[in-house]
């Protein structure tokens, strides 16, 4: 882990957060609640959960409703970490469409996936999303 990544304190209320998210979500659909928490780089949480659409390309995702509050709500620069939770016996990594909106705001966090069982995901965005296209590749280009 970096020095920027979350301490043991903060993974436990990422966790909770992303949990207490699932609960929020709408998924009339598919039934699947996803939960997300990040952690910004002031050290504070943002929670966000998944948004079913009957139109099913329109649905959001946890990940995805997180960053996007945070921005909206709070102008948030940089994230250090996110926790997803799904209740099920194994846990689920953030889709592509996730790992690129993370990327935007965080290309070297922690990402780390939980459940309702013992396993879980604990890895970098880099190694979920190896050569990412981001704001750095725009400014070099400039």
């Amino acid at each position: 882990m970096t020095g920027n990544a979350p301490n043991n304190e903060q993974w436990a209320e990422l966790e909770m957060a992303a949990r207490l998210a699932a609960r929020q979500a709408y998924v009339p659909y598919s039934k699947f609640a996803v939960g997300a928490a990040i952690l910004d780089g002031a050290g504070k949480i943002h929670i966000g959960c998944n948004v079913e659409n009957a139109s099913y390309g329109l649905t959001n995702c946890a990940e995805r409703t997180a960053i996007y509050a945070a921005r909206a709500n709070h102008g948030i620069q940089d994230v250090l970490a996110v926790c997803i939770y799904t209740p099920t016996a194994t846990p689920t990594p953030p889709c592509g469409s996730c790992r690129q909106v993370l990327n935007e705001f965080g290309p070297a966090m922690r990402v780390r996936a939980i459940c309702d069982g013992e396993d879980l995901i604990d890895t970098t965005l880099e190694v979920l999303l190896p050569g990412a296209f981001g704001p750095k590749n725009l400014k070099d280009a400039s």
